[in-house]
């Protein structure tokens, strides 16, 4: 069940589903502007027992996500070059100094530009890559730090499986290969705590969408992180009511010259009821799941 309007106390405590119901009905979507944050602000908080930490990073017109637990983390994406400083004060805010996995969903600059930068200042332990590359510099810098810091890449296809702590994961994509658009392979993962899900997309398209579905993986989440940042060419009808989310996280930058997210786009949340959370108007967005609520902090 996803719970727009929980939040922590001062110690940390979920409110009561009580309370929860008693904000709905009285503030609605105000209790979402109650919670939001001033861009790139840290949370500085750490999971509690039994709980899983999700933030959506603000990087700009870019891709980056910690999942997080007690004492492990997750990393998918990285945004631009320009954000590794913000990526890598944030990640430090947080007590994080070694990953369990990093994740590049596919070798667009937007996800892998900051890799680099972490792979030289975390511990990595696990490092999952689609089986395609790209004739870029970006690309080119990321390579030269998997070297330097003497990483075994782990390339990924649908039904791999990622396990940190109580952070598991399942690939529903890439479905295979050869694809026109590298925004196809990307690596997008459903992640299942408890009764509460999240499906991670990087860039993946409308052909990939149909090909999850196609192939029967269980796609159901009550949080999207929408594909090529809210692009016309992703987040398909079919695709959308095939994962019922009941919330939508968005990570844009703000005036970005490809216009997104798409109005369309965000025509086809509104006609599904999902609730729609942006980076560029958020800024950083942190949600806390304790596999039964989804608490926006």
């Amino acid at each position: 069940m996803f719970s727009k309007t929980a939040m922590r106390g001062k110690k940390g405590a979920p409110q009561s589903a009580q309370r929860m119901l008693t904000i709905v009905i009285m503030l609605g979507m105000a209790a979402f502007l109650m919670f939001a944050r001033s861009p790139n602000q840290p949370v500085g908080i750490s999971p509690l027992e039994g709980e899983v930490l999700v933030h959506f990073i603000d990087v700009g017109q870019g891709d980056s996500i910690l999942v997080q637990s007690r004492n492990h983390a997750v990393l998918i994406d990285a945004g631009t070059a320009s954000a590794s400083q913000n990526i890598i004060g944030y990640l430090e805010s947080l007590g994080v100094s070694s990953l369990d996995y990093v994740v590049a969903t596919h070798p667009h600059s937007d996800h892998i530009g900051s890799m680099p930068e972490i792979l030289d200042r975390f511990s990595v332990w696990n490092l999952w890559m689609p089986d395609v590359a790209h004739d870029t510099a970006a690309f080119e810098r990321f390579l030269d730090a998997i070297e330097r810091n003497n990483l075994e890449i782990t390339t990924v296809q649908a039904g791999d499986t990622l396990s940190a702590g109580p952070i598991r994961m399942t690939a529903v994509a890439p479905n295979r290969s050869g694809y026109a658009n590298l925004n196809d392979y990307s690596i997008v993962l459903h992640m299942q705590f408890g009764d509460t899900a999240f499906l991670f997309t990087g860039d993946s398209e409308a052909l990939s969408e149909a090909e999850m579905i196609a192939a029967g993986w269980n796609l159901r989440a009550n949080v999207l992180n929408a594909g090529h940042h809210g692009s016309r060419t992703s987040s398909s009808a079919p695709f959308l009511d095939a994962v019922g989310a009941q919330a939508v996280v968005i990570s844009v930058g703000a005036g970005n010259q490809f216009g997104h997210p798409h109005p369309e786009v965000l025509e086809r949340f509104a006609e599904r009821n999902m609730e729609v959370m942006r980076t560029d108007e958020w800024g950083t967005i942190v949600m806390a799941t304790d596999g039964v609520y989804i608490y926006l902090l």
